[in-house]
């Protein structure tokens, strides 16, 4: 794998340096640093047999609720293992040193930057590690008040609790996407970090900094779909290289 050269590391710093604004969007390879299975890697054990999509959505949860519930119980487990790598403690401690400097967006529902420390974290896929009802609450609802089984259910109306996920046929919430869309073209550099530049809304989020005049830096050891929009690529695992680039 070819290392970025020193003088794109020092290109990049002194773009954040100056920049009074500064984004990050990151995707599944920054978790997949801290051994947190890709989207498609979590299909594995028990569940080889399976494909997510079809686990991802409120129909395969309305069919079986208990098989997808169990499902995503697998993937929390995993996550829960996992610990934030040097990239999200990178990432936080820029953030303590220099508030309101820098935003995160991140396509992750793992929590990783949360759990290191980071604030203001715009989650636009959602967190794994909480839940939500999955029909709107009646006043009946509330969160204390929930069977054992599982999925869990308002124990008066039988409404189920579901994970906090954005899945396949769902909007993104509208409020956390106007707060990244707004991130994205107020700042003067965007980091995007381990994200292959597929998903959209997400992906158009480093089109709309570049579109706005940013400094838009990829750092992925692989090609993205998103290289032709940035200035510079630096070829790489973020935990080793982003470090290197808030450390001011």
């Amino acid at each position: 794998m070819p290392q970025p050269t020193l003088d794109a590391i020092d290109t990049t710093r002194d773009w954040l340096q100056q920049a009074r604004r500064i984004a990050v969007l990151s995707g599944a390879g920054i978790s997949a640093e801290s051994g947190v299975p890709t989207f498609r890697d979590a299909q594995t054990g028990l569940w080889a047999r399976f494909n997510p999509a079809e686990l991802a959505t409120e129909e395969a949860f309305r069919a079986d609720p208990e098989r997808v519930w169990n499902w995503y119980a697998f993937r929390r487990e995993l996550t829960r293992a996992a610990q934030p790598n040097a990239a999200h403690v990178a990432i936080a401690q820029f953030q303590q040193r220099h508030p309101g400097r820098l935003t995160v967006i991140t396509q992750n529902v793992d929590g990783l930057h949360q759990r290191a420390g980071s604030q203001g974290v715009l989650a636009l896929h959602g967190n794994l590690m909480e839940d939500r009802w999955l029909d709107a609450p009646r006043d009946c609802c509330h969160a204390q008040h929930i069977t054992d089984k599982l999925p869990p259910r308002c124990i008066t109306c039988g409404n189920a609790r579901r994970p906090a996920v954005v899945w396949f046929g769902e909007y993104l919430s509208e409020a956390t996407l106007a707060q990244a869309q707004q991130a994205a073209s107020n700042c003067d550099v965007m980091l995007v970090l381990g994200t292959s530049g597929a998903v959209h809304p997400a992906a158009g989020l480093a089109l709309s900094a570049q579109t706005s005049g940013a400094e838009v830096v990829i750092v992925n050891p692989n090609p993205s779909e998103l290289d032709n929009a940035a200035r510079l690529c630096l070829c790489g695992q973020a935990g080793q290289i982003v470090p290197a680039l808030l450390d001011f």
